[in-house]
């Protein structure tokens, strides 16, 4: 799939140049597809069992190519933008339950503040800012604490992912070869 996109982009930047070519007579270069997004942007979704959306979540991947992630990378203890770039940002289009606390249907940014052993996950109100250099405590909503889990197989880009839970779902998070489980129980 990823062979065919690249195969469909140059096919695209190739008609584009020779257009360009026809105009000014002078052919462009391909760009250069090393300065790419090197933690590109994702999205992951949590419908209900009538298909509705209940949340979504927007967060960049970083790679961890051959670098210690945790414990380095990610450094223990502070607080972390839970991916690449500008901070995670979780939409609720409903209210829901995040471990014991109800959380209003709106937009959030999740933070994190990883341990070896647990990470502190945060719900923050303060919403399209870049990494978590702005964040600010006082306009936290919601701040748990899960454990951490051992992944039985690498995860080379940070990724994150919805599976089925109990009343609701779970947001899985991992990196590495570790992940967190995030419970999201619906109000009835």
């Amino acid at each position: 799939m990823k062979q065919i996109f690249l195969i469909a982009l140059v096919a695209m930047f190739s008609f584009q140049s020779n257009s360009f070519a026809q105009e000014t007579e002078k052919p462009k270069e391909i760009p250069n597809f090393s300065k790419l997004d090197a933690s590109p942007m994702d999205l992951v979704i949590y419908k209900n069992q009538n298909d509705e959306v209940i949340a979504r979540v927007i967060y960049s991947r970083p790679q961890a190519r051959d670098r210690e992630v945790f414990g380095k990378l990610v450094p223990y203890g502070e607080v972390w933008r839970t991916g690449a770039n500008e901070s995670t940002e979780l939409t609720l289009y409903k209210d829901m339950k995040v471990g014991d606390a109800e959380v209003k249907a709106g937009t959030y940014t999740i933070y994190t503040i990883p341990q070896e052993n647990e990470w502190t996950v945060i719900l923050n109100s303060d919403v399209h800012t870049w990494g978590a250099y702005a964040y600010t405590d006082k306009k936290d909503q919601v701040r748990i604490k899960v454990p951490v889990r051992n992944s039985p197989t690498t995860i080379e880009s940070f990724s994150m992912a919805f599976v089925p839970g109990e009343n609701g779902a779970n947001l899985l998070m991992g990196w590495d070869n570790k992940y967190v489980e995030i419970p999201f129980k619906s109000i009835n």
